[in-house]
């Protein structure tokens, strides 16, 4: 589903900010810095995640080593699925992190509330 462009942004600007907050709160090694709207997210062995927009599909993108995912916002359960087969964006991110910084799931964990 196409959302406005001013809706689109500010769901991206809040999910850009829930993931800096979230590793801010945990004593994990991933150093991050945002710049234009692109989150880069730097991991100890130095490879890295991007977090950003594509606004012109709606979408929240990331890109991992493993490949890129876009998503889709769901308006009905209030959060971001991959458009490949609906996985949440927590769930997926959740996966990348723990693939690329080698951590574990009680480590890191984005879905929990």
């Amino acid at each position: 589903m196409k959302i406005n462009e001013s809706d689109f942004n500010h769901l991206v600007d809040a999910t850009l900010e829930w993931v800096e907050n979230y590793l801010d709160e945990r004593d994990v090694d991933i150093d991050y810095e945002t710049s234009a709207g692109i989150l880069t997210l730097e991991f100890e062995n130095g490879s890295k995640l991007i977090i950003n927009r594509q606004a012109p599909v709606s979408q929240l993108w990331l890109a991992a080593r493993s490949g890129g995912f876009h998503f889709d916002y769901d308006d009905e359960q209030k959060q971001w699925r991959w458009d490949k087969d609906g996985t949440t964006f927590c769930h997926i991110l959740n996966q990348v992190c723990l693939e690329q910084g080698a951590f574990s799931s009680s480590d890191i964990d984005f879905c929990q509330e």
